[in-house]
């Protein structure tokens, strides 16, 4: 039956996805002919989440490795799955429950809602998981894992590796060791889910703010001389101070503020390092005094070069606060609102006086326990809080003061209005705020009660397995920003505060001690040999505590009570633990998916064969929070290394390259754009931007051009199938090219070898974009365009049969060198061009070399193609009306020149519009001469065009198109422009200009060859 007109790519695609699976196509070790592996882990997708342009270019490119490999012959794993996405997937399930009016997660308690979780994985899995099969991902899906497989509730149960017991059992086996421990530290805090987050859950955010200038009086009324000079030495303020000014755009946070810090070289505050200052804020009479100290953190040159430290609400803060041995006194609850618990704030603010003067030291604990929000402030939302903090310290007079007309301000006065009228000096500004990604709430910094892997007990083979080569970051930027942020290693946080995840397995009794193991029953028995230890001879009985408690504090206390009794000779102790009611961040376990997906801690066929894996495909924003996090895990718990090769990418952007959101309206979907183009037009255009650490543009007209791409080769398939190629007398082709005596037939071949060797290199160095253009100029320039027309008259003449079975290979491999990146259409034609032994995704990729070229043929049709391609230009450029028939005279040429003319004549003619080739002595007048390589040639253009007027025209086009190129350099020229303006702008501007100077080129050119005609 002959081939349709068109490739219908949404038919045909839900069909081949099918035959795919149904054939067991993607299974691992299908096509295996070697012995060597190949093993490709997936990043696994959010469980409730949904294909993006992200997930689309990151899986295009695995999926290319992995058909090539699995062309090859390789035993190929690329082995699929999801995450159990906790912040994500609990308020995804949230917000369907609050939609369908069900019970809150609280009134439910935290069994019910496990299960209500689990019902949601269920109903989401299928959708990232359909709309990567629905890209041409070709995982093997019997093999999906998922990162809480096997624990309590999973309805999949044993359906795929055990998640779960693998998890805990790394959990405690790192306690165990010392490499993971309970302790304060700082943290993302998300208001809204009420849950410690990550840097890369946290969007910083430009936002209009404010910086308020407030007064601290020095203790008891002190002053000194502040000088401020310029920088000649020159003094520009000497003035008598009973105070040091601070600025703050959170002035909430000064109830807990434990010292103010100026850098040691500042000579302005010398005079009162060492001394105390009070906080401008609370009782009066119970005012709180705090040290002036000194550390390198404060800039002298940023406001007042003063910094107030509230170690427990900012990160630069709490690293002062650490060197100095300031006390974290922390401020608000989980839901961001001012503390209401402990003692009245007369107490408390007398315990942290105390500790300013040096009269008592207070424990980390003992710091936290203290609530130093004034009484008249607790309980208040903290910018509601921010709000009457300004108000107090404004109505007091200890706001630093400055002009009405003040630009700092970001407002002028009124007409009304003295604008030398003294206001409070509070800043209008652009600040970046933290915001959760999902929350949408501003992230409170906040020293809260984490678990933390000890990294720097882990760091030290992630660094050297790099160093040593034994894994190589792609490219090479990435090892630099490795190595930055493993050298650097703080304690990793792999706590949150949810329901959803691996619970920690650790329970507590009423003293704090900590008891870790792998089931609850673990626990009570180790709990019960403890206690025995401390009372010999007592009967020692470990229950279990309700299970309402949902919070741990840091010691442990309010979890449970012990209780005795009996007397001394005879007794019994009662033991009540508690678990952790926290889980696991999702970094924890999917730090383990290399191994866990495998079958670990058993050791399987499939851990013998495909570990270590081949090569990590992923985003370079998640090069630490990921690649390095896997790196330690591994070989903190088999020792050997994770992956051999990890290659990064950038983020995708919009054309101008953009950061895609929906606010800008410029996010890409790629289901729609792939319902509009077709799969293959998009997995194309994700393998010609991926450049080695270029900047990953995505235009939705490329992606169009590359449909037609696609179109142009099932053109030149059905052009074939139209001339008897597909024939039961065409031989079918074979590994090695069909033996051919004309010249197109042996050129052709030769480029085919030399596109193979060319995509085999790019893909080997993982440059995805060179195996595409690579792919795209010999399809579509070489096959589809030069070797269709050249066919043309050898499949009327004596070459037809060969030409029939040379066209035939080459079609063949262009269907086997573009599947991976292209398999819907190569797929189809494959199918529909003979019948095959194996499906196209099963074919044997190409082995012969760049020998069976013919460089006779090669030199013979590269100077025909330079002939054609240069009369076409140069009646292009003249604006030669397209149907026009011109002579065309040769000057001179040598005798390999007059073979390659005499051999290609009929189509050179043909294709360039010319009426014969007219032997010439000399140029005549108004003619335009055309070199190539031995010969000389010339079209006669005197009377077929208005020199003149062209010229005319071409001069206006030039001095337009200069005054652009101007205006262009201009701003890029100017300094200002470059560095303020948007990188993308620049960018833009860049290319703009290199295209303009380009067209500015040709038509130079154009112009010395229409004077060469005058």
């Amino acid at each position: 039956m002959a081939m349709e007109k068109t490739f219908d790519a949404a038919s045909t695609e839900a069909r081949l996805i099918r035959e795919w699976e149904n054939a067991g196509a993607f299974r691992a070790g299908a096509n295996a002919r070697r012995d060597e592996s190949f093993c490709i882990m997936i990043p696994p997708p959010n469980v409730t989440g949904s294909l993006h342009m992200g997930h689309a270019f990151n899986n295009t490119l695995q999926d290319i490795l992995v058909r090539w490999k699995r062309m090859q012959g390789y035993d190929v794993l690329w082995q699929p799955g999801t995450d159990h996405a906790g912040i994500a997937t609990q308020m995804v399930t949230e917000r369907e429950m609050a939609a369908n009016g069900e019970p809150s997660r609280a009134e439910m308690g935290r069994e019910r809602f496990l299960a209500r979780v689990w019902q949601q994985k269920v109903k989401s899995r299928g959708t990232i998981i359909g709309q990567l099969k629905r890209l041409g991902a070709s995982c093997d899906w019997s093999r999906e894992a998922f990162t809480m497989g096997g624990a309590q509730g999973d309805p999949d149960a044993g359906s795929g590796p055990n998640f779960h017991d693998a998890v805990i059992k790394v959990f405690v086996d790192m306690y165990n060791k010392g490499l993971i421990y309970r302790g304060k530290r700082l943290v993302n805090w998300d208001p809204h889910f009420e849950t410690a987050i990550s840097d890369l859950e946290v969007e910083n955010i430009e936002v209009d703010g404010h910086m308020w200038h407030f007064k601290y009086p020095l203790a008891g009324g002190e002053q000194y001389e502040y000088l401020e000079q310029d920088d000649e030495g020159n003094v520009i303020v000497r003035e008598m101070r009973d105070y040091i000014s601070i600025a703050t755009t959170r002035p909430e946070t000064m109830l807990g503020d434990g010292a103010v810090a100026v850098h040691p070289s500042d000579a302005r505050y010398a005079p009162i390092v060492g001394k105390l200052c009070e906080i401008p804020v609370g009782p009066k009479e119970h005012r709180r005094l705090i040290p002036i100290i000194t550390d390198e953190y404060p800039d002298p040159n940023f406001g007042s070069g003063a910094v107030k430290i509230t170690g427990a609400h900012d990160f630069n803060d709490y690293g002062v606060a650490r060197r100095a041995g300031i006390p974290c006194y922390r401020l608000m609850d989980t839901k961001g609102r001012m503390r209401d618990d402990g003692a009245p704030y007369a107490e408390v603010a007398e315990v942290a006086g105390a500790v300013a003067r040096g009269e008592r030291v207070l424990s980390e604990g003992e710091a936290d326990a203290l609530n130093l929000v004034p009484d008249h402030l607790r309980g208040l939302d903290r910018f509601e809080a921010r709000k009457r903090v300004v108000e107090e310290i404004t109505a007091e007079g200890l706001a630093v003061m400055t002009r009405a007309d003040d630009p700092r301000l970001g407002h002028k006065p009124g007409a009304e209005d003295d604008p030398a009228a003294a206001v409070p000096l509070v800043e209008a500004k652009k600040i970046m705020q933290p915001f959760g990604d999902r929350s949408k709430v501003v992230i409170e910094p906040m020293l809260t009660d984490q678990w933390f892997v000890d990294a720097e007990k882990v760091v030290g083979p992630a660094l050297e397995a790099v160093r040593s080569g034994r894994v190589k970051i792609i490219p090479e930027s990435g090892e630099k920003t490795y190595y930055h942020w493993l050298e650097n290693i703080e304690p990793w946080c792999s706590s949150r505060q949810l329901w959803w995840g691996h619970q920690i397995p650790v329970w507590y009794d009423d003293k704090g001690n900590q008891f870790c193991a792998a089931t609850e029953a673990d626990a009570f028995t180790t709990a019960r040999e403890y206690w025995q230890s401390m009372h010999p001879g007592a009967e020692v009985v470990v229950r279990g505590t309700p299970s309402s408690i949902e919070h741990v504090s840091g010691d442990g206390r309010a979890l449970a009570s012990t209780a005795q009794v009996g007397d001394d000779q005879s007794r019994t102790i009662f033991v009540f633990l508690g678990r952790d009611p926290d889980v696991l961040v999702t970094w924890f376990s999917s730090g383990l998916w290399a191994i866990c997906t495998l079958g670990w801690p058993d050791q399987t066929e499939e851990m013998k064969r495909y570990f270590p894996t081949s090569v990590l495909v992923t985003g370079q924003d998640i090069l630490f929070f990921w690649v390095a996090r896997m790196m330690m895990m591994q070989l903190a718990v088999v020792k050997e290394i994770p992956f051999r090769q990890v290659y990064l990418h950038g983020l995708v952007r919009d054309a101008k390259g953009k950061k895609m959101s929906k606010s800008l309206g410029n996010v890409i979907d790629p289901l729609e754009i792939s319902d509009e183009y077709g799969a293959d037009a998009l997995r194309f255009a994700n393998a010609a931007m991926a450049s080695l650490g270029g900047v990953l543009k995505l235009d939705t007209q490329r992606i169009a051009g590359y449909r037609n791409f696609g179109t142009k080769l099932w053109n030149a398939t059905r052009f074939a199938e139209m001339n008897g190629v597909f024939a039961p007398d065409v031989p079918s082709p074979g590994p090695r090219p069909p033996e051919a005596t004309a010249t197109a037939n042996r050129w052709i071949v030769g480029e085919t070898a030399r596109s193979l060797a060319t995509v085999n290199a790019a893909l080997e160095g993982y440059r995805f974009n060179d195996a595409a253009l690579a792919l795209y100029q010999f399809v579509w320039g070489k096959v589809c365009d030069w070797y269709v027309e050249f066919a043309k008259p050898l499949l009327d003449g004596d070459d037809a049969a060969e030409t029939r079975a040379t066209m035939r290979w080459v079609l063949d491999q262009c269907y086997i060198l573009l599947h991976p990146i292209m398999p819907f259409v190569t797929e189809e034609l494959w199918g529909q061009t003979g019948t095959r032994a194996r499906m196209l995704v099963h074919a044997d990729w190409p082995e012969y070399g760049t020998d069976i070229a013919d460089p006779a043929a090669d030199r013979e049709m590269g100077w025909a193609i330079g002939l054609i391609e240069a009369v076409r230009s140069a009646r292009a450029q003249m604006r030669v009306p397209v149907g026009l028939k011109l002579p065309m005279l040769q000057l001179d040429a040598d005798a390999a020149a007059r073979a390659a003319y005499a051999a290609n004549a009929a189509l050179i003619e043909k294709l360039v519009r010319i009426d014969g080739l007219h032997p010439a002595d000399s140029l005549p007048r108004g003619a335009l001469s055309i070199a190539v390589e031995g010969a000389s040639f010339a079209l006669p253009l005197e009377g077929v065009i208005d020199v003149a007027a062209e010229t005319a025209r071409l001069e206006k086009a030039r001095e337009k198109l200069m005054k652009e190129v101007g205006g262009l350099k201009g701003r890029l020229e100017n300094p200002r422009f470059v560095a303020n303006a948007d990188p993308a702008v620049v960018d833009e501007a860049r290319a703009a200009l290199a295209e303009k100077q380009d067209e500015a080129a040709r038509l130079d050119q154009a112009l010395a060859r229409l004077a060469a005609l005058a």
